[in-house]
């Protein structure tokens, strides 16, 4: 794209900054009176990240300890920063801007850009497509500085520090008398500059070129050529992620199951097929039934693996869809996957079975009566202490493993510590547990397993173990051990 010219039209670019972003995000969530500031954590100590314009005005600035803060300002009340919130805020808002012009791009973490060449007559010109934004921000209740200029460089540096409009053409004299940083340098290119006497963008501009680029770098020169249009420097939109949702209106209302199932193929075919155009499977599917009344009711289909195979996917809206209630007959269609991930085009081979999508597919029915996180499966941990050796997941959202590594045979059935008569360190050869007299017939042993001393755990407070395998002459076969520290025995699990 020209830097100048726009299909004929001389270019334009708002450059728009979100001063006080992340403090106003959280105030529009949970609104507060008087000094409130954002801590972010910063080498072990917190620090204020963003604060309002009421602690902006007790003398409270960015960066400032979190306790010189309080000293200063006893009425402060502060919150943790969320970042990851923030840069989804700010894509909300990026989306939002596209009613301004297609062209919107991210200006760092709390700013936007836009490039409104040949849309600013569309809202009575640039000042009406102005007052458009501010009115909008200040109706979100975000606070705003808003630069307009021929290029991105002299938008930034009006937004940061001259809010104001530039005339089209030369920058120059609306960029002169602003401060070296509002050309985007970093911090210590700007201290060296202001250091020579080469505070002001006119200063910079007058200056011969060949000597600032020998001491200060090409950058300098590169971001001044920016900002006053000698210099392209592009907009780049963020592209628009795909919509994953298909409809589909009926011209005669419809009440049976069978019809409502022929409408879901047809959606879930067409979906299937861009979802694989994008090498992406769906985990979460819903389908909106309208009725003839306005009324809708949703199906929702939570899937084990992320699938996008229509006739693996189709039997399993059956259960749901006969459930609904067609009232009068129903008039649209709507079918979304609402979360997606990554599924790669797979080579297939002819000595591959389909145990693994049958499973998947069980487990997908049985967890649409009961739900999929109550469909749990171990997993080994790397631990040594018998109760802590696997852990309990839930089956749609782990894969099997195969790495259960283990010297000696653990019990099948483990259960809390439960104490039984003996004495000394050997098994007793008569015993009493649970309400049955058993007596000793083999034993394998002693296993020492000591505790994990970097864990609290209650349970292991008796200090080391020493557990036994003890085969009964009744048919049992148990886990025993013995607590050499507090001398003690204890039944802790039963071998199958």
């Amino acid at each position: 794209m020209d830097l100048g010219m726009f299909d004929g039209i001389a270019r334009r670019v708002v450059s728009i900054w979100f001063h006080r972003f992340a403090s106003d995000r959280f105030l529009r969530q949970y609104p507060l009176s008087g000094p409130f500031a954002l801590t972010i954590k910063h080498s072990n100590t917190n620090r204020l990240y963003c604060l309002n314009a009421e602690a902006a005005r007790q003398g409270l600035h960015q960066g400032m300890a979190h306790s010189d803060a309080r000293a200063f300002c006893p009425d402060l009340q502060t919150a943790e920063a969320d970042i990851h919130r923030d840069q989804q805020f700010l894509l909300l808002l990026r989306r939002w801007a596209t009613r301004y012009c297609p062209w919107v791009g991210l200006e760092g973490r709390d700013g936007l850009v836009l490039d409104i060449s040949g849309s600013s007559h569309l809202f009575g010109g640039e000042t009406g497509i102005l007052n458009a934004i501010r009115s909008g921000l200040m109706r979100a209740g975000l606070s705003a500085q808003i630069g307009l200029a021929d290029t991105r460089g002299a938008a930034w540096a009006l937004a940061h520090y001259g809010e104001g409009q530039a005339a089209t053409g030369d920058m120059l004299p609306a960029l002169q008398h602003l401060p070296v940083a509002a050309l985007r340098l970093d911090e210590k290119t700007t201290t060296a500059l202001v250091r020579v006497g080469l505070r002001k963008i006119g200063d910079l501009a007058t200056t011969p070129r060949a000597p600032l680029a020998r001491r200060f770098g090409a950058n300098v020169l590169m971001r001044l050529d920016q900002a006053l249009g000698h210099q392209a420097e592009e907009i780049t939109p963020l592209a628009v992620p795909p919509h994953y949702g298909v409809r589909m209106t009926l011209p005669e209302p419809i009440g049976l199951l069978s019809d409502v199932m022929a409408g879901a193929e047809r959606l879930l075919t067409q979906l299937c097929a861009k979802l694989k155009t994008h090498e992406m499977g769906a985990r979460i599917f819903v389908i909106t039934l309208r009725r003839v009344d306005l009324d809708q009711q949703e199906v929702e289909l939570r899937l084990a693996r992320a699938l996008r195979d229509p006739q693996r996917i189709l039997p399993l809206f059956e259960k749901g869809l006969a459930e609904m209630d067609a009232g009068f007959g129903i008039d649209q269609l709507r079918l979304e996957a609402t979360q997606t991930e990554a599924l790669p085009t797979q080579q297939m081979s002819h000595v591959a079975g389909d145990s693994e999508d049958r499973l998947d597919d069980l487990i997908t029915r049985i967890g649409t009566r009961i739900g999929l996180e109550n469909i749990q499966r171990f997993l080994p941990a790397d631990s040594h202490i018998p109760e802590r050796s696997f852990i309990v997941s839930p089956a749609a959202y782990s894969d099997a493993a195969s790495g259960w590594m283990c010297k000696n045979p653990r019990p099948l059935c483990l259960f809390p510590p439960e104490p039984i008569a003996g004495r000394g360190p050997y098994p007793p050869n008569h015993f009493r547990w649970r309400r049955v007299s058993l007596t000793t017939g083999h034993t394998i042993g002693p296993e020492r397993i000591t505790p994990e001393w970097w864990l609290e755990d209650d349970n292991w407070r008796s200090g080391m173990r020493d557990y036994w395998r003890v085969e009964t002459t009744q048919g049992r076969r148990l886990w025993l051990f013995y607590t050499p520290q507090n001398p003690g025995w204890f039944i802790q699990g039963e071998f199958a």
